[in-house]
């Protein structure tokens, strides 16, 4: 085993699945988890990992707009603290969702566009 790469201590700091919606024109974060280090909602402390998730819509955004979807993403918040912050840092805007489900969002326009530019060099 002399040529085997020394161990490198990975993490794994978020995980998404994305549906493109193409009848509904919009791309649905199916599941976004991330590092619990990375949840701004946690502890109210400064997180070890910064702005995951947002990397994580701007991503969806993208989907979005390569497929011709004007860049519009709905994706669900897991807490009420969630909600906040989609709300909150993101613009995001509720839609209707049935009682039993969670809170549906939708990042569009000028909120997507905030997002989306944040990446762009």
């Amino acid at each position: 085993m002399k040529n085997m790469p020394a161990k490198i201590n990975e993490k794994l700091i978020a995980l998404g699945a994305y549906e493109i919606l193409e009848n509904a024109l919009i791309v649905r974060l199916v599941y976004m988890e991330t590092h619990p280090a990375s949840n701004p909602t946690l502890d109210g402390g400064v997180p070890e990992y910064r702005a995951i998730g947002r990397l994580m819509i701007a991503y969806g955004i993208k989907l979005s707009i390569d497929h011709g979807l004007a860049g519009d993403v709905v994706l669900e918040a897991k807490t009420a603290e969630l909600a906040r912050h989609y709300e909150k840092d993101f613009g995001a805007v509720p839609l209707p969702s049935f009682e039993s489900s969670a809170p549906r969002y939708l990042i569009a326009d000028e909120a997507a566009k905030r997002i989306f530019f944040t990446y762009l060099v």
